[in-house]
């Protein structure tokens, strides 16, 4: 994985709007749940990449600082060379030439080193700025993680705070649809069912009771006819008005004996 497609992708995932993606998604908390595990894996992808980019970047710097340090090393070489060759040369010494030529290879050598440690900084200054980038855009990942995170352990509780809701909602509409009142209305009309039998049954009773009553008047008065009729049979004269006399007693007397049993009876 290049380094430019590892920025290129923190990049876009450091720009990502959360409320954004949300709003298109038809299950928020699952894309939150597969987000953040892409966040997640993304970071881990991150981190490891600029680890081995910061890991080259110390090696050249590093080769960078040696061959800094070769050029100084060949410059001090080249000097000493020279200054041995130019006390030779003082003393009259042959080998003069030899030193100096000494000298030439060590800067030489030491414009070799320089060109390299020249030709690495650019490198050098770039990779600093491309690991710079990638360390923020790192952190901003991690931010936003923490971001979906937050957002997901709240639209956890806002779920949880529906769903109560929605059961509550449901037993309240239960409750609505076998309203208690309704039995109770029931077993009212039950109650007041027996209530109109009872009064049905003091009702009845009442008029059978002046029935037996209406029946002793009857019985009263088909005697007194029977009475006068005898009388009238039996009678004639002062003897039938005599009779007729004792007959309206004896009916008066049974009219009174039936009046005691009435009374009696209602006393009862």
């Amino acid at each position: 994985m290049s380094k430019q497609s590892i920025l290129g992708r923190i990049a876009q995932l450091a720009k990502a709007n959360i409320n954004a993606l949300l709003d298109q998604a038809e299950d928020p908390q699952k894309m939150l749940d597969q987000m953040v595990r892409d966040y997640t894996n993304s970071i881990a992808e991150a981190e490891a990449a600029i680890a081995q980019t910061i890991g080259n970047l110390r090696l050249q710097e590093q080769d960078h600082q040696e061959d800094v340090r070769a050029a100084e090393d060949w410059g001090r070489k080249a000097l000493a060379a020279s200054q041995r060759a130019d006390e030779l040369r003082a003393s009259g010494s042959p080998d003069a030439a030899k030193f100096d030529n000494l000298a030439k290879v060590a800067i030489g050598k030491q414009m070799q080193a320089e060109q390299e440690a020249r030709s690495a900084e650019p490198s050098i200054q770039s990779q600093n700025e491309v690991v710079d980038k990638l360390k923020a855009g790192l952190e901003t990942m991690k931010g936003k993680l923490d971001q979906l995170k937050s957002k997901r352990s709240e639209l956890i509780a806002r779920a949880k705070v529906a769903e109560a809701q929605s059961q509550v909602h449901d037993a309240v509409r239960s409750i609505d649809i076998l309203d208690p009142t309704s039995e109770i209305g029931r077993f009212e009309d039950k109650i007041r069912r027996e209530e109109a039998k009872v009064l049905g049954q003091q009702e009845l009773a009442a008029s059978s009771l002046d029935a037996q009553f209406e029946a002793l008047e009857d019985v009263g008065r088909e005697t007194e006819i029977e009475a006068r009729l005898a009388a009238l049979k039996h009678g004639g004269g002062q003897l039938g008005a005599g009779r007729q006399q004792g007959a309206l007693g004896a009916a008066g007397q049974s009219q009174a004996h039936g009046d005691a049993v009435e009374a009696e009876v209602v006393d009862r």
